[in-house]
C-alpha cells in the first residue's frame, strides 16, 4: 500500500475507534515476572498508564489451557508453594467480589485470562478508578501481588471467585 493510501487508512481506522491515540495507555509504570511454585517463570505483567487510566497488561506462559482467574493481590508476597502471602484480593474500597455480584467488582478483581491449546495466553484490563489513586493502592507500604489461579473465576464468589489454588505469582514493582 502506498503511503499516500495508508495515512488515510490509519487516520479512518483511529476515527471508527472508541479510543484515541492519546487515550492508550503508553507509560510503562510497573512491572512484574510471574513465577510457579517450582520457581520456573510463568509469564510477565506490565502496569500501563496514559495519566488518566491504568492497565494490567499480562502474557502468561506454561500454563494450562482453559480460564484462569487472575487479580491483584493485597500484599506484595509470593511464597511458594500456595502463594499465600500474597493475602486476599486488592480491595481497597471494601467491594464485594465480582462484576457479577450485587456489590460489584473491587480494584483486584479482573477478567479471567484465557490459555490457548499453546499454553500461552495475553490479556489487557483497563482498572477501574483514577490513575493515582489506583497507582497510590497499587504501591502502598505493603506493595501488591499479581496471582494467576488454576481454575476460572466465577465472577460472583465472595471473596476470591472459586477461581482455585494460586498456581503464579508475582510482586508489581514500579519502573
Amino acid at each position: 500500500m502506498s503511503s499516500r493510501l495508508l495515512l488515510p487508512s490509519l487516520a479512518a481506522l483511529l476515527m471508527a475507534g472508541c479510543t484515541t491515540v492519546d487515550d492508550l495507555p503508553s507509560n510503562r509504570i510497573g512491572e512484574t515476572t510471574l513465577y510457579f511454585a517450582n520457581g520456573l517463570p510463568a509469564g510477565t505483567v506490565q502496569l500501563l498508564s496514559n495519566g488518566q487510566t491504568v492497565s494490567v497488561a499480562i502474557a502468561a506462559a506454561g500454563m494450562s489451557q482453559g480460564e484462569h482467574g487472575f487479580h491483584l493481590h493485597t500484599t506484595g508476597a509470593c511464597t511458594a508453594p500456595d502463594f499465600t502471602s500474597a493475602g486476599g484480593h486488592l480491595n481497597p474500597g471494601m467491594a464485594t467480589h465480582g462484576s457479577m455480584s450485587p456489590g460489584g467488582k473491587h480494584l483486584g478483581d479482573m477478567p479471567n485470562l484465557t490459555i490457548g491449546a499453546n499454553r500461552t495466553g495475553t490479556a489487557e484490563v483497563a482498572l477501574d478508578g483514577n490513575a493515582r489513586d489506583v497507582i497510590d493502592d497499587i504501591f502502598d507500604a505493603d506493595g501488591t501481588a499479581v496471582v494467576v489461579h488454576a481454575g476460572a473465576d466465577d465472577y460472583r464468589t465472595d471473596p476470591a471467585g472459586d477461581a482455585g489454588a494460586r498456581i503464579a505469582c508475582g510482586v508489581l514493582k514500579p519502573v
